[in-house]
């Protein structure tokens, strides 16, 4: 499940009323997910497998960093699309300012003389997922180059490197992400 439900021990629940910072409360429950999309530049087509396959391994880094996790990753050529599960806390902004500005710096520092650079266009769509939806949500993002064919990545996604799945919840602090194979054929 995506989802982590903690229990406060029942000796707290009776008679105390103690306060601590919400931090401390270990019968807190949140579960955030979020679908982002963001595009390239006029909406051209500079994402390639090479670019797609950086991204797949940079993302999901920076996520962690920002108290978010990478669910599902969709790559076409010209945008992209990905489900996070973020925490209370994680600033929006600052998590696709670095997942954005992070990886155009990276994809153009390792290639700085080359005439396509990787662009974004400004501003991205982020829209909360229920966890009703969260299943279908999921699929559609993880299907992008089946509903874009003309804008498919040649030979991506590749088995097993597209789709991320969280190994471990929130709580229990950054992991590597167990990577689960993405068919072709979905």
């Amino acid at each position: 499940m995506l989802c982590e439900f903690a229990k406060m021990p029942r000796r707290e629940m009776i008679g105390t009323a103690v306060w601590r910072p919400w931090h401390q409360f270990p019968f807190m429950h949140h579960c955030l997910h979020l679908h982002l999309v963001w595009t390239t530049r006029d909406r051209a087509a500079s994402l390639d497998h090479a670019r797609a396959l950086y991204l797949s391994e940079r993302l999901p880094i920076i996520a962690r960093q920002e108290r978010a996790r990478l669910l599902e990753l969709g790559i076409v050529s010209t945008h992209l699309r990905m489900v996070v599960r973020v925490h209370p806390t994680t600033d929006l902004p600052r998590l696709l300012q670095r997942m954005k500005g992070g990886t155009a710096h990276g994809i153009n520092g390792a290639a700085p003389n080359s005439r396509w650079s990787l662009k974004w266009a400004k501003g991205y769509s982020a829209t909360s997922v229920s966890p009703r939806d969260l299943e279908r949500v999921l699929a559609y993002v993880r299907a992008q180059h089946l509903h874009h064919p003309e804008e498919a990545i040649s030979g991506w996604p590749i088995p097993g490197v597209a789709s991320a799945t969280p190994v471990l919840s929130m709580a229990e602090g950054p992991a590597e992400p167990r990577l689960s194979a993405a068919s072709s054929s979905e």
